[in-house]
């Protein structure tokens, strides 16, 4: 009777297991068709851009450089930051040389802080998210370098912020004289950067969907403080790949998170992103990055509570 026991037991464990494999396959393949539309025109509106207007908006905000701009100049160095393609490892370079050039810190820190936390591509990726969340997330990444770059014309006027020692402009690699080839390779190379994190976010919302309640992430990442504070202390470790975070959001607004969760989530993550952070300390030197890290997590966090009173 014993041995009968054992083996139902087992019995009754590797149908809860299959159960569970199948939950997971139907979940991750429900996501995967709703996001994978929106990666793939994510990854070729980027790619165009990268090739044949990254120089354009370069050339554009270099061309602001000594006009009487004051600190409005803020407003197109931080549009074109979003406009820029550019990740952190690319914006640091490209920052130095404006930063050789003679650029206004205000404005190149805004330009940076915008281009840090979103891109052309993201921007494709975050409409798989609704118009609400794509139009609040633009908004506050906008609103995040223009004041990024508002507090340090007030308070480091007469001062240097940046200390770009030691970078410079890396090797262009869409160089190739045939545009066709260009776009190809640089497509091929985003596929080859984004592919694997966009399948593991989809795998880790799966695993959400399995394992927890529904009214799991309404209590986690609800409307309150705290879960504005929960999803800006979570955008940090799970904050890797732009991309790869789409589906987990996803998966989490349609399960209780609120809008204004989301958005501190989406702030802190690019923003403290750890891949990020030593480039950063590097870049500004430790006062200054913590003054950055200070200013990413309060900015996050009451955007987040203010997303949540207004929807």
């Amino acid at each position: 009777m014993r041995i009968v026991n054992v083996i139902l037991m087992q019995y009754y464990k590797l149908m809860d297991l299959q159960k569970y494999i199948i939950y997971f396959w139907y979940y991750f393949v429900i996501q995967f068709q709703q996001i994978f539309v929106y990666w793939i025109i994510g990854m070729a509106a980027g790619s165009l851009i990268s090739v044949f207007a990254k120089e354009k908006i370069n050339q554009i905000f270099l061309a602001l450089r000594g006009k009487k701009l004051g600190i409005l100049g803020v407003i197109p160095a931080s549009l074109l930051g979003i406009a820029s393609p550019l990740c952190m490892y690319g914006t640091i370079p490209i920052a130095a040389s404006f930063a050789e050039k003679g650029m206004e810190e205000d404005w190149l820190a805004s330009f940076m802080i915008s281009s840090i936390l979103l891109n052309p591509q993201l921007i494709f990726y975050t409409a798989a998210l609704g118009t609400k969340a794509l139009v609040i997330r633009v908004t506050l990444c906008f609103l995040c370098g223009a004041a990024a770059g508002c507090l340090i014309r007030l308070f480091y006027k007469d001062k240097k912020f940046f200390n770009f020692t030691g970078f410079f402009s890396g090797e262009n690699r869409d160089s190739d004289q045939n545009l066709f080839i260009r776009y190809i390779k640089n497509l091929a190379r985003n596929i080859k950067a984004t592919a694997g994190f966009f399948l593991i976010g989809i795998a880790l919302s799966a695993i959400f969907q399995v394992f927890i309640p529904q009214g799991g992430f309404a209590r986690l990442f609800g409307s309150g403080g705290f879960g504005v504070l929960m999803a800006a202390t979570v955008g940090v470790p799970l904050y890797v790949c732009g991309g790869g975070t789409i589906p987990l959001l996803q998966t989490w607004l349609l399960n209780g998170m609120s809008l204004g969760s989301a958005s501190a989530f989406m702030i802190t993550g690019p923003a403290a992103k750890i891949t990020n952070l030593s480039a950063l300390k590097i870049v500004l030197g430790i006062k200054p990055f913590l003054i950055y890290l200070s200013f990413s997590i309060i900015f996050a966090l009451l955007s987040g509570l203010i997303i949540n009173l207004i929807f």
